[in-house]
């Protein structure tokens, strides 16, 4: 399982590359953004109660239908009892957004979440997620993370996160 870790950090990092890259070669037709974000969630497993998590996320527009998006943040899952120690973790994503209507899109981001206390592992994330970018700058998206972590209950959730983009 360590090698399988080691080898998806090692393509997370290759993606995270070339992602900013991108980034930085483009345009200024196209606008990047960067946004605050603020998520709720409902733990799908039995051994939390909660979770809260926040990040920064640097969204740029390849297309009126397709953005990138690279995100950072923090999620903290409370355990239900005091059997079981609430989790927290740093969440390091890429992924898209696929617009289909006007402000409506259907995203998709894939990454690691690299656990904060001391024995803590690192697992892989998947999140797909339906919201609306209003031309203002608001986003208001709902999403499912899934998460695999071994020997402990996995921290997946349903969240909804409410954020603001700033253009850059």
């Amino acid at each position: 399982m360590k090698k399988i870790t080691n080898v998806f950090i090692v393509v997370i990092a290759f993606i995270f590359t070339l992602s900013v890259s991108a980034f930085a070669q483009s345009s200024d037709t196209q606008p990047v953004r960067l946004g605050i974000g603020l998520s709720l969630g409902v733990p799908t497993n039995d051994a939390y109660d909660f979770a809260i998590g926040g990040d920064l996320r640097l969204q740029k527009d390849f297309s009126k239908e397709v953005s990138g998006m690279i995100s950072v943040g923090y999620t903290d899952f409370s355990a239900k009892n005091s059997l079981n120690s609430s989790l927290g973790f740093i969440p390091v994503k890429a992924g898209a957004k696929f617009f289909v209507g006007e402000g409506t899109y259907l995203g998709a981001e894939l990454g690691a979440g690299f656990g904060t206390k001391s024995g803590s592992k690192t697992s892989f994330l998947w999140s797909p997620s339906v919201g609306h970018a209003w031309s203002n700058g608001l986003d208001l998206s709902l999403r499912y993370e899934g998460a695999s972590i071994d020997n402990i209950p996995s921290p997946n959730q349903v969240a909804l996160r409410i954020a603001y983009g700033f253009k850059l």
